[in-house]
């Protein structure tokens, strides 16, 4: 019975070398890029009121907190791990083969609760373009992944592949890596699941001005090539009512109006107050309607005293701009406010200790992603199923 990575390499026409498997996670080698795609120059207010200077929050964040509801109901997070599980040599090049396994969860606030909503599991391939032959692409690596569902092998061991993905097989420039390519394709289908979950929701009728989606990272997704949620530019009404709420971000990417940085002003927010909203059209995620227009504010949730950086306790928020009335004016500068409150009564209680990414952590949020990784094979089970 050949393992799985000889099975690949005979159905493609490759020369497996049955290299070191290992997990990326932990080994030096350049990391994904997630927020901050481009530079954030700041050209009009993305917010109705013109505020002059940052604004305090707490009264509002402990009346929100003694007299209402919280505005978010559902939570959205997507995790991947990358592998390394073999290299295959077509022609005279080598090319890594990368496995991922990935994870997309919604959790929903039930009665004070939080409850899994929905969980996406999903196990991918990540194969160079050339080990395809044929002109036809697409239905090559969907027959690959049937043939390798349907492997005695793999039905031995329980799995099943949802996906074998193609990266570029180009000639690579100064610095790249074929690994990078591949790894990037397993972000993508992340992300393609994550923006499957968002619009499930929306047609589904489930977000409304009382029930927002807090997701964890940018909105500020690339358009890509095929899929059905593949360009934000066509299905931004589903984001009406989602937010998304960044850990980490390059504050030297934010400039304002006279194209310098803003990040003394980032860094000097006191707790609890937040930046005014400013609008930011992306050129990264324009798609066949156009530039997707953004407000993008940033928020204090913890005191700079307790903790190792200036940036630490700032998350930075987005939320899509779907009206034409929202692109022209931005958003009511209430909305952002009540926002921005309900997002610091949600960073209770604190994971401290148990992430070091803790002072900018919403615990909804932590719980979600704590519970997606829950779902993974371990490292060592998953590296030896191929």
């Amino acid at each position: 019975m050949k393992r799985l990575t000889q099975y690949i390499a005979d159905e493609t026409d490759g020369t497996s070398y049955s290299s070191l498997k290992y997990c990326f996670d932990g080994i030096d080698v350049p990391k994904i890029q997630y927020d901050d795609h481009q530079n954030i120059s700041v050209k009009r207010f993305g917010e109705i009121e013109r505020i002059p200077k940052s604004r305090n929050l707490k009264k509002k964040a402990e009346q929100v907190q003694k007299y209402s509801k919280p505005i978010f109901k559902y939570f959205l997070d997507g995790s991947r791990r990358v592998y390394k599980i073999d290299d295959i040599a077509y022609g005279n090049r080598v090319y890594p083969i990368v496995a991922g396994q990935i994870g997309v969860g919604c959790c929903i606030r039930d009665k004070k609760q939080l409850k899994k909503h929905s969980i996406e599991n999903h196990l991918v391939l990540s194969l160079p373009r050339n080990a395809c032959s044929t002109n036809r692409v697409d239905l090559f690596f969907n027959n690959l992944t049937k043939k390798i569902n349907e492997q005695e092998y793999t039905k031995k061991r329980g799995i099943r592949i949802s996906k074998c993905l193609f990266y570029d097989n180009r000639n690579l420039e100064a610095g790249e890596k074929y690994e990078n390519l591949a790894i990037a394709k397993v972000q993508d289908e992340m992300i393609e699941n994550e923006k499957k979950v968002v619009a499930r929701l929306a047609s589904n009728n489930f977000l409304n001005e009382d029930a927002y989606l807090l997701k964890d990272g940018s909105l500020e997704y690339k358009t890509l090539k095929g899929g059905s949620y593949s360009d934000l530019s066509i299905i931004k009404s589903n984001y009406k009512r989602v937010v998304g709420v960044s850990k980490s971000f390059n504050p030297e990417k934010c400039e304002d109006e006279r194209g310098k940085s803003n990040a003394n002003k980032i860094a000097e927010l006191k707790l609890y107050h937040r930046t005014p909203a400013y609008m930011y059209e992306s050129s990264y995620a324009k798609g066949a309607k156009g530039a997707v227009s953004f407000a993008i504010w940033y928020l204090r949730i913890r005191d700079a005293v307790y903790s190792s950086s200036p940036f630490e306790g700032i998350v930075k928020v987005e939320k899509v701009l779907v009206s034409e009335e929202e692109k022209e004016k931005g958003l009511d500068s209430e909305e952002v406010d009540l926002i921005s409150a309900n997002i610091i009564n949600e960073r209770l209680p604190v994971c401290y200790g148990s992430d070091l990414r803790w002072a900018n952590h919403l615990y909804p949020i932590y719980l979600t992603e704590s519970y997606i990784k829950s779902k993974y094979y371990s490292n060592k089970l998953f590296l030896n199923l191929f």
